[in-house]
C-alpha cells in the first residue's frame, strides 16, 4: 500500500516536472499507470507562466456557462465571473445550471485545449470588508463552491475601494486572513489562486494600510499571480507601453509594471490587464495591435507573465492572437 502509492506520486510529481503552461489531460496514454490519489495531484496542477486570462460575465445567446474552446484558443486561463457573497450569478451562475455530466464534458475539453476553468469571486458590486464579511468563514464557502463544481481555481477580484481608501489596514487584514484560508482549503499545486487587484493599490506609501504591497508581503507565496487591473484609473493612466510598463504618473506613482516589480513582486506573478474594447472599461484602452508591441517590450526585459483580458465575447480567439503575435505567437 504504501509502496504503491509512493510510486505513484513520485510518478505524479515527475509529471508535474514536465507542465508548461496548461493542465495535462491524464486520458493520454503516458498517464495510464498513475493511480486516482497521483491524478488528483496532477489534475490541478497550476500552469507555469506565460498567462493568458479571460474573463466572462456578460450573456452570450445561446451559450451557457464557457464557450465553445475554439472561442477562447489562445487563452489557458478562462474566468467564470462571478460568485458573489450571496451565491453564484451570471456566468458563475451559468455554470450551476449545467448538470454534472455537462459540467464534465466541458471541463475535458477545456483541459483537452490546455485552458484551465476558475471562478472568480467578489468584483465591483460586492464589499466584502464594508460589509462585515467574516474572511475565514467566506473563504471556507469559496473553496467548497469550487469543489462541488469541480473548477481549477479562484480568482480574487477584491474591489473594496473604501476599505482601502479608509488607511486603516482593514482592506490588507481582510484579505490577508482570507487568502490563508482560502489557499489551507484549495492547496497550493492543486488549485490555482490569484488576485485581480487594480494597479495603483500596489503604489509605495499612498495607502494607510500598506496596499497591495502589504498583502503580497504577507501571503503573496500563496497567490499563484496577479491579474492586474491596468484600467478605469484615470483618462490618460497606463494607455501608452511607457505608462504601462516603466513610468506611471503621479496620479499613482509607482505603479507601472517595472515599478511594481521593483517594490519586491516578481516579475512571473504581474499579469498585464486591459479591457476588450473602450466599451469594457471606462478607460484605459490599448488597441490589442499596440499592447501587441508592449508585450514583446515587456518580453525583451525579462517579463513572461502574460496578459488578461476583459472580458468575452469582446475579446476572444482573434484578440489573444494579436495581443500575442509579437511575443508569444498562437
Amino acid at each position: 500500500m504504501v509502496s504503491s502509492l509512493l510510486s505513484g506520486l513520485l510518478a505524479a510529481f515527475a509529471c508535474l516536472a514536465s507542465v508548461v503552461a496548461a493542465p495535462l489531460d491524464l486520458d493520454a496514454p503516458q498517464y495510464d499507470g498513475l493511480g486516482q490519489q497521483a491524478r488528483d495531484v496532477l489534475k490541478r496542477a497550476t500552469p507555469a507562466a506565460p498567462h493568458w486570462v479571460i474573463y466572462s460575465d456578460k450573456y452570450a445567446s445561446g451559450t451557457t456557462g464557457p464557450p465553445p474552446v475554439s472561442q477562447v484558443a489562445g487563452y489557458n486561463v478562462f474566468a467564470l465571473s462571478f460568485l458573489l457573497l450571496e451565491g453564484a450569478w451570471d456566468k458563475a451562475e451559468e455554470w450551476t445550471t449545467l448538470t454534472a455530466a455537462e459540467r464534465s464534458t466541458v471541463l475535458s475539453q477545456y483541459h483537452a485545449a490546455g485552458i484551465s476553468l476558475v471562478v472568480s469571486v467578489f468584483g465591483s458590486t460586492d464589499v466584502p470588508t464594508s460589509s462585515g464579511a467574516n474572511p475565514v468563514t467566506t473563504a471556507d464557502t469559496i473553496a467548497a463552491w469550487v469543489k462541488e463544481y469541480d473548477l481549477d481555481g479562484v480568482d480574487v477580484d477584491y474591489e473594496d475601494f473604501n476599505a482601502f481608501d479608509a488607511g486603516d489596514g482593514s482592506a490588507e487584514n481582510w484579505l490577508i486572513s482570507f487568502t490563508t484560508e482560502l489557499r489551507n482549503q484549495l492547496p497550493s499545486g492543486q488549485y490555482i489562486l490569484t488576485h485581480a487587484p487594480v494597479a495603483p493599490w500596489f503604489s509605495p506609501s499612498m495607502w494607510g494600510g500598506g496596499g497591495y504591497l502589504k498583502v503580497h508581503q504577507s501571503v503573496g507565496n500563496l497567490i499563484d499571480w496577479y491579474n492586474i487591473q491596468f484600467y478605469n484609473q484615470g483618462t490618460s493612466e497606463y494607455t501608452t507601453c511607457s505608462g504601462l510598463l516603466t513610468t506611471s504618473s503621479s496620479t499613482w506613482p509607482q505603479s507601472a509594471l517595472f515599478q511594481i516589480a521593483a517594490s519586491g513582486v516578481t516579475l512571473d506573478k504581474l499579469v498585464i490587464g486591459k479591457p476588450a474594447t473602450t466599451g469594457d472599461a471606462t478607460n484605459g484602452y490599448i488597441a490589442p495591435a499596440t499592447l501587441a508591441t508592449c508585450v514583446e517590450q515587456a518580453q525583451n526585459q525579462g517579463w513572461d507573465a502574460g496578459v488578461m483580458v476583459w472580458e468575452f465575447p469582446d475579446a476572444a480567439a482573434s484578440w489573444i492572437t494579436t495581443v500575442r503575435s509579437d511575443s508569444w505567437p498562437v
